[in-house]
């Protein structure tokens, strides 16, 4: 294999790895822009009845 072949070559991986960390880098700020806004849904509920669920009976 001749060094320009070889140049080239290298520079395909290159460019290659570089959109995949694009990709990933995308996609991991979509998944925390979604965490977000999970985290903005979830304090909008309205909290469940403050007597409900703390105590429970139980009959052997």
């Amino acid at each position: 294999m001749d060094i320009a072949a070889l140049s080239m070559a290298m520079s395909q991986v290159s460019v290659a790895q570089t959109a995949s960390l694009q990709v990933m880098s995308m996609s991991k700020d979509m998944a925390e822009q979604q965490g977000q806004q999970l985290t903005e849904m979830l304090k909008s509920v309205p909290a469940p009845h403050p007597n409900l669920g703390s105590s429970l009976d139980i009959s052997v």
